[in-house]
């Protein structure tokens, strides 16, 4: 059997979390006597963690300016306290999702999630969204040293489950997530659904391009 293994990344994958993490950010915004920002900008704004979401938030543009690093904190505190308070509240599964898991977990494929998201919002997420059962690990955006486009998360996840790197697969939404699985020399499977910045996945470098969980059940499965 080629795949071992299965490895999610989060936000955009597996959960539009965008009302909730937009709640926070527009609340932020206005406890920092800001404007506030659509949600259609606030949703192009996700996808390389929450510190970067906050810069861009701070800037209301993709390509943020680095603020003042006591600007940022205090930015920083008000986000945090905010989406302690909303993370989960309005975030749903994508369709197929759970439906896709149970295939895979049915076959006896390990299942993990690799994250840029901080373990304090990740843990309740996937818990209050109903994921939890099918996850044999966690990896957070604060596990490692270093977070996706960078490989180390998905190595640890690897080691953690003891399965190798060639026998594991990623699925992501975004640049992000491709630029990591590429760089550790894994297989990838990229959705056209979550958060790529607002631009098409078309021309990311990845094994194939699947419509949702289940199909990239599908895909593996043909695979093994």
């Amino acid at each position: 059997m080629k795949y071992q293994a299965v490895l999610f990344d989060l936000d955009g994958t597996l959960v539009d979390s965008v009302p909730d993490i937009a709640h926070a950010a527009n609340a932020m915004l206005k406890a920092m006597s800001r404007e506030t920002l659509p949600l259609a900008d606030l949703r192009n704004f996700v996808g390389k963690g929450t510190a970067v979401l906050i810069k861009r938030a701070l800037c209301a543009q993709l390509n943020y300016i680095e603020p003042e690093p006591a600007l940022f904190e205090q930015a920083e505190a008000f986000f945090n306290t905010f989406y302690h308070q909303s993370n989960g509240t309005q975030s749903e599964l994508y369709p197929n999702v759970l439906s896709g898991l149970a295939r895979l977990q049915e076959k006896g494929l390990k299942l993990g999630i690799v994250t840029n998201k901080p373990e304090q919002f990740t843990l309740p997420l996937v818990q209050k969204t109903g994921l939890a059962p099918f996850f044999d690990i966690v990896v957070s955006g604060d596990t490692c040293a270093l977070k996706k486009p960078h490989p180390d998360q998905l190595f640890y996840a690897c080691q953690k489950l003891g399965v190798e790197v060639e026998n594991t697969v990623f699925i992501g939404d975004s640049l992000n997530d491709t630029q990591a699985a590429n760089a550790a020399n894994m297989d990838v499977l990229v959705l056209p659904y979550g958060y790529n910045e607002g631009k098409s996945v078309q021309n990311l470098t990845v094994n194939a391009i699947v419509e949702d969980i289940s199909f990239a059940a599908d895909w593996i499965f043909s695979q093994n």
